[in-house]
Order: C-alpha cells, then structure tokens, then sequence
C-alpha cells in the first residue's frame, strides 16, 4: 500500500503550551513594555490595564477553544470564518494573515533578533544596516529550513527556546523581587497618583496591552497535528494564558522595584537597561542573547503555525495548488514555507518596517471582529454543532463588539496605514476574483498556472496529499 503523505498528529501538550507561551512572550516584555505605563501615567493603573488586557484575550482565547473543539481543522480563523459566512469571507480573512500578519511579523521579529545579537559587537554606535539584514535574512532561513524538515524538531526548538526566555524572565523576576523585599518600593508608594483616566488614554493604553498578548490564536492552525484535541486544545490555551499574565504582572513589579517609571518610558530595551543597572559588565551581554533567542521563538511560531493556515487554504483553492503540497519525505508543507520564506525577504529590505506593523494590527483586529461575529451567527444557525467546550453566547457578542471598537480606533490612530490595509485586502479581491471564481481561463493562462504548480513540485518534492479516509496520524 503507498505511504500516505499527510500531516501527523504528534504535537503534544506541552510542546502545544510552549508553541503559544514562545509566541506571545516575544519582544513585547524584553524590549519595550511601556505603552500601558506611557498612557496611564501610573505605575498602579498600569499593573491594573495589563491584568485588564491579560483577561480580555484569556476570554478571546476561549471563544477560539470552543471553535476549535468544534471544528478540529487547523486553519484557525480561516476555517471559522468560512463556515460562518462562506467563502469570500474567509479568503479575505486568509489574504491579510498571507500578506501582513505572518510576513511582517516574521520580518520584524528577525530584525529584532538581528539587531540584538549584533549590538554587543558595536557599542556606542549604530548597528550596519546591511549587517543587520544579513543575519536577519540568515536567521529566517534557519528557521524556515528546520520547519521544513521536521515538525518534531520545530516543536521541540519551541520548548528549548520558550525555557531560555522564561530564563531571562527569572533573571529580571528574582533581581526585581530581591531588591523589592529588601524595600526598594518607592515606585509602589501612591501608586495610583496622577492616573490619566480619560476615555482615550484608557483605550490607548488597552491597545497597547492587547497586542503584547496576542498570539494565543496560532495553536489553533495546527489543530489536526495537535494529539486529543477536543482536550490538550483549551487546556494548552487555558495554562498558557494563565502562565502569561502571572508572569507580566511580577516581571513589571520586578522592573519597577530597579527602574523608575521614567527610565521604563524612556528605555527602547527595558530589560537591557535592567541588566545594566543591576548584572555588570561581566554579565549585561547575556541579556541581549537571550532576547534574540526569545524573539527567534515567537518568529519559529508564527511559521510553524501559519503555513498551516497557507496549506489549508490552498486546499479550499484560495492559494496557488503548490502550497497545498505536502513535502515526500517529511510530512511538512515545505511550500507553504517556501513562499513564507520569500515574503518576509520582501519585507525586510523595507526601512520603515515598524508602519508594516501597525498595518498589521488594523488587519488582525479586523479579522477578530470577523470570527467573533461568526461565532454568534454559527450558534443560530447550527445549533446542533457538537460543541466539547461551549462559552455562554455574551462572551463573543461582547468581544465582536470590542473588537469593532479597536478596528475604529485603529483607524482613527493610524489612517494610512489603516489605508494601505484597505487597498491591499481590495487587490486581494481582484486575485480571489481571477484565481477562484474565473473557472474557464484561456489556454495560455492555464498552462502558465500549471507550470508554475509543476516547478514547485519538482523544486521542493512535494505531493499533493492523500484523501482524507487515507490518512495516517501515527
């Protein structure tokens, strides 16, 4: 009997809980946590809007529990949105993950990575623009080379590399409560004194908070290689979250007990500036490694996690045929990653990587407010949908309607880059339209279209999969 080629069940709980933990805790917490302390202008309403913010995407990671129980398919969003409201929808849904959110997280994340590895070798001076973007380029390689070859070895890097930041994360939690027991708390005393509570640095200060958490939604792009998923899917979801807000809260306590409030809102790199004052000479360096090695971490998750996404849509004939290819001999969507590889290239060569971000989250709140809608819609319409995990109907009402604040005020903060998300999600419009729904090509067009699926099938030796009643997860 042939073999199968198939992806395999064989991610386990624990490398699920490392997979979103190595997500979300990524240059958000080393690098620059100051947003929230920024808006509210106290240290005490600061630590109150990051539990806030902490809850608000613990909920949102529950609504997507139950969506994922209920359609154990990975695809995440894109799988949800497209039950609930067809298939447009969902390909739009699809397009801006394939356009902004993976590229440009990936993208920034290795400049990150690059930048801090480097910046030991050039004290006192800027980093080399082309040295920065040599080993950014090296590092994705690396990364999309071992996704490639083995999901085993990707998850399995995911726990080595999450264990290196909850190091670092100890390093800065015991210094800080050290020196806090021993009564460095002059930053706690009137915590709570000239707190800006208007409606707009509220929310500012919740913008901020949100996108420090987000990430919690990747694990649910691999749910068909996840093991017992009606399980290990909102149990990893639950003890990640739980994880992540407990270490927030401590590690901003620990950073206020050395810092003050004015270094933090003045510091680009918190957790470098934290070493500084308290590791020495002879031991600040190990800072900035293990920030690259974080940040690396959340950059192996968005891959590991969003070529599924790729794959599946390719499946649904909403990306080219090659991209839902599996690779012969080890069972990965090597294309899928391929064509990931080749957009976050394109992305780095930008000098303006940081607008790319915030172009980003108008993209990713937009697509929230799609899936939570389709939530409350797919309750009504199939109420019969075995559901192992099941929220009370409020919670993604609630959500949606939240999530719709955060598209207008993305928009009312960044209209440009809000804009150009637009236009692109428009131009994707216009390929969905050619690509899915133009069934009759000429000729000409067609041939092009096959070779180009044949070359990449040559190219990364990959098959397309074996029917669903074939597959074997063991």
């Amino acid at each position: 009997m042939a073999k199968a080629v198939q992806l395999k069940r064989q991610i386990t709980l624990l490398q699920g809980v490392a997979i979103i933990v190595g997500i979300i805790i990524g240059s958000g917490i080393f690098v620059s946590p100051v947003g929230i302390l920024k808006h509210t202008r106290s240290v005490g309403l600061s630590l109150v809007m990051w539990a806030i913010c902490g809850l608000y995407n613990t909920l949102c990671a529950l609504c997507y529990a139950e969506l994922g129980a209920s359609m154990p398919e990975s695809g995440g969003e894109y799988v949800y949105i497209k039950r609930a409201f067809g298939d447009f929808p969902a390909f739009v849904c699809l397009w801006i993950d394939f356009t902004l959110i993976c590229p440009v997280g990936i993208a920034a994340l290795s400049l990150i990575a690059s930048l801090y590895i480097l910046k030991p070798f050039f004290p006192g001076c800027e980093v080399p623009f082309i040295a920065e973007r040599f080993l950014a380029i090296v590092i994705v390689w690396i990364l999309i080379a071992i996704n490639m070859r083995n999901v085993k070895l990707a998850a399995r890097m995911q726990v080595v590399i999450t264990s290196s930041k909850v190091i670092a994360l100890l390093i800065v939690i015991i210094i800080g409560m050290i020196a806090f027991m021993q009564g460095e708390t002059s930053n706690f005393e009137d915590a709570f004194a000239n707190s800006d509570v208007t409606a707009g640095s509220i929310a500012l200060s919740f913008y901020s908070g949100f996108w420090a958490y987000s990430g919690w939604s990747y694990l649910n792009f691999l749910t068909e290689e996840l093991v017992n998923p009606n399980r290990n899917l909102p149990l990893a979801i639950f003890i990640s979250m739980t994880t992540v807000i407990i270490v927030y809260l401590v590690t901003n306590v620990a950073y206020l007990a050395i810092l003050s409030p004015t270094q933090m809102v003045q510091s680009t790199a918190v957790a470098v500036t934290f070493a500084e004052q308290t590791m020495g000479n002879a031991w600040q360096w190990l800072m900035p490694v293990l920030i690259a090695i974080s940040v690396c971490g959340t950059a192996n998750g968005i891959a590991l996690s969003m070529s599924r996404l790729f794959y599946i849509g390719a499946k649904n004939n909403h990306m080219p045929m090659f991209m839902g290819m599996i690779q012969n001999k080890y069972n990965t969507p090597a294309s899928s990653l391929f064509i990931i590889m080749l957009l976050v290239l394109c992305y780095q060569s930008s000098e303006d990587i940081w607008f790319l971000i915030e172009m980003e989250g108008f993209g990713f709140a937009s697509i929230l407010t799609m899936v939570f809608a389709g939530q409350v819609y797919l309750r009504y319409t199939e109420p019969n949908l075995h559901r192992p995990i099941k929220v009370p109907i409020a919670l993604p009402a609630a959500l949606c309607l939240v999530s719709v604040f955060v598209v207008v005020l993305t928009f009312y903060q960044k209209v440009s880059e809000s804009l150009l998300a637009l236009a692109i999600v428009c131009g994707g419009s216009l390929l969905y339209v050619i690509g899915n729904r133009w069934q009759n090509k000429p000729h000409s067009i067609q041939s092009k279209i096959t070779w180009m699926n044949v070359f990449f099938q040559k190219f990364l030796l990959v098959v397309p999969p074996k029917s669903e009643g074939d597959i074997d997860w063991d």
